[in-house]
């Protein structure tokens, strides 16, 4: 399983590098990274890891739809604001999930993890969704979440995925910071058409 979990890790960090530069590329390279993550994941009985790589590739799909509707002309996904109310909610949201999800994983499964992986897996969807809107705050989430993920896959001997964790931690802090310039960058003036 070694060798399946370096294929995914190498294709992981190549999909969030992408996501970091704002391309559209990032969601089938993506794609492939979360099919071959779900082996692994049900290979370690992380349940709840492995279905969240299979929302991942159903919110994969809605991502790369949204991106292309808003690309810019530089060929980059345009950033958009996400309204406090709204991350409110979804964090709710996120919270409800992590203990519905971990209540069935604890007692109707054999999950290694089950509390942890079922509010890691929440709040992943939640920062998925936020990617796939283009809001700038789901680097911040990512950024917890990955923090955390990596202490997982450690108790869990998954080396080299928790290796991968810690390098999404740093490109979610890259992905953060290029973003926040984007968003914070004036918009240009609109050409004066002669009268």
């Amino acid at each position: 399983m070694t060798w399946v979990e370096l294929i995914a890790a190498l294709v992981s960090a190549w999909a969030v590098w992408l996501t970091t530069r704002r391309r559209p590329w990032c969601w089938p390279v993506g794609l492939i990274s979360v099919l071959v993550y779900a082996w692994v994941f049900v290979d370690a009985k992380l349940y709840s890891d492995a279905l969240l790589q299979l929302a991942f590739a159903l919110l994969i799909g809605y991502g790369w739809y949204r991106w292309l509707q808003h690309m810019g002309e530089d060929g980059r996904v345009e950033v958009a604001a996400l309204p406090r109310r709204q991350a409110i909610v979804h964090l709710a949201l996120g919270s409800l999930g992590a203990l519905a999800l971990g209540a069935f994983m604890h007692y109707r499964t054999d999950a290694a993890l089950p509390w942890l992986d079922a509010a890691l897996t929440a709040f992943s969807l939640v920062a998925q969704w936020w990617q796939a809107k283009r809001h700038v705050a789901a680097w911040w989430l990512w950024i917890v979440v990955d923090v955390i993920y990596v202490g997982e896959y450690v108790y869990k001997h998954l080396l080299i995925t928790s290796v991968l964790y810690a390098g999404f931690v740093l490109l979610a802090v890259i992905g953060l910071r290029a973003w926040q310039r984007v968003d914070k960058a004036p918009t240009p003036p609109l050409p004066i058409s002669p009268h």
